[in-house]
């Protein structure tokens, strides 16, 4: 039989099902969809790629899916480091926003957001940022899979002059990608500290009448749940709780400040959590508590947040800071283990966003969104355990292919659809411009 293409490796670790690595298996793929997975004498004699790939050294595994960035801001990073979130937050980001935010510095920052997480192995991501309609252009240009968070606040921006009309353009962005087979969409109120009642109420009649997710920055840091307590005797998740939010449709984001009812009450409402565990520790917001949710049945993925609090997008440093932070965090060595990270980052985050029926694992009838990571390096040397190399020891410039939907975004470590000479050039400009005004 003839398929498109047909990978040829030392291991698949396909996710589904847990702990399974395959030893000198191939991957058949054909019309963007994965149609077979078997051991790769068997595969030869089966199957005739129009592609064939032969990799000898390297494990196949789905693309990561980075459940949390605000891509854009990829522009901004290293600009204000240093600093607690609110200071950074007021005092830098949004002053240069208010300046600088445009469809032009959505667009380039997207570009540049988007190729270096092909190139650290991420193939969907969730962002949440202004112009949502440009960032959705951009991943479509590209081959990239993403979920766009159409973005309610209650301040005006050049984007939207208030919460009436961030909802209603969200609402269009949702018709303009009907169709489109690798976008989705979904609410992204900002927080509940920039969120009034009225608006949260309007965004969960509009996604339970259309079926969308409410994503949300949540509980980042004590000083925004003790000035709510202070403000209004609740604490914000009871508050979005009372509004009716906290349900299997709503994604929570960062979760550093949780109880144990609080615990109790996400499980109960299969809600989901995305943790940042970079961005939290380089802004001093907390820790969530991982090996506690996991426990408690929630579905916890992973994100890297922007690039302007991380500073980067790489997932594989995500898992690896994920697995090791939770560790020190209880005390002990089994939290949080190399399998449960690398679910974090692919499966867990597919089912965040409601693609797992799609994406997150390596099963027959799902899209064909794969990597590929050399493992024939001395750093990773010698291989006991691929799954637990790839989370304690891989760095990002071991992933050399990548593919979405059957498409191939990297191959032997170049980008097959961006123009890397091209794009420094235009980031070096957004420094110019960025850098005096800073």
């Amino acid at each position: 039989m003839i398929v498109d293409t047909l990978i040829h490796a030392r291991w698949i670790i396909p996710v589904e099902p847990a702990n399974v690595t395959y030893d000198h298996h191939s991957l058949v793929i054909n019309e963007g969809r994965i149609i077979d997975l078997l051991p790769t004498a068997d595969a030869k004699q089966k199957y005739q790629g129009i592609s064939t790939e032969y990799l000898s050294q390297h494990a196949l595994l789905p693309g990561f899916v980075n459940c949390h960035t605000h891509a854009a801001m990829s522009l901004m990073r290293g600009i204000a480091d240093d600093l607690p979130l609110m200071d950074w937050l007021q005092n830098h980001i949004w002053p240069l926003e208010q300046q600088w935010m445009s469809e032009e510095f959505v667009k380039d920052g997207t570009d540049l957001a988007i190729a270096e997480m092909i190139l650290s192995g991420t193939t969907c991501f969730n962002d949440m940022y202004y112009f949502p309609e440009i960032a959705a252009q951009q991943a479509i240009q590209h081959g990239m899979r993403a979920n766009l968070g159409m973005v309610v606040i209650d301040f005006p921006t050049v984007y939207a002059q208030n919460s009436d009309e961030y909802i209603t353009k969200g609402l269009a962005l949702h018709e303009q990608v009907q169709g489109e087979p690798l976008i989705s969409v979904a609410f992204a109120p900002h927080a509940p500290y920039t969120v009034s009642d009225a608006p949260l109420q309007k965004i969960k009649q509009h996604a339970d009448e259309l079926g969308l997710l409410v994503n949300m920055h949540v509980h980042e840091t004590l000083h925004e749940v003790d000035q709510a307590y202070k403000d209004t005797g609740k604490r914000p998740l009871q508050r979005l709780q009372e509004l009716g939010l906290v349900n299997a449709s709503f994604v929570a984001v960062h979760m550093t400040q949780l109880n144990d009812a609080e615990i109790d009450m996400m499980a109960a409402a299969n809600a989901h959590i995305v943790h940042c565990p970079e961005s939290n520790l380089k802004l001093a917001s907390g820790f969530c508590p991982v090996a506690r949710c996991l426990a408690a049945g929630i579905n916890v993925a992973l994100g890297t947040d922007g690039a302007a609090s991380n500073n980067d997008l790489d997932m594989l440093g995500e898992m690896r800071t994920a697995a090791l932070l939770a560790k020190a965090v209880t005390n002990n060595a089994s939290a949080v283990p190399a399998m449960a990270a690398l679910q974090m980052a692919t499966l867990n985050g597919a089912k965040a966003l409601g693609l797992d029926k799609d994406i997150g694992s390596l099963l027959i009838g799902k899209a064909a969104d794969v990597i590929a990571i050399d493992l024939d390096c001395l750093s990773t040397q010698p291989v006991y355990d691929p799954i637990s190399q790839i989370v304690y020891a891989v760095n990002r410039q071991q992933v050399t292919d990548v593919w979405v939907n059957g498409k191939r975004l990297l191959k032997k470590r170049q980008l097959t659809t961006i123009d890397i000479i091209g794009l420094k050039a235009t980031v070096a400009q957004w420094q110019a411009r960025l850098a005096h005004k800073n």
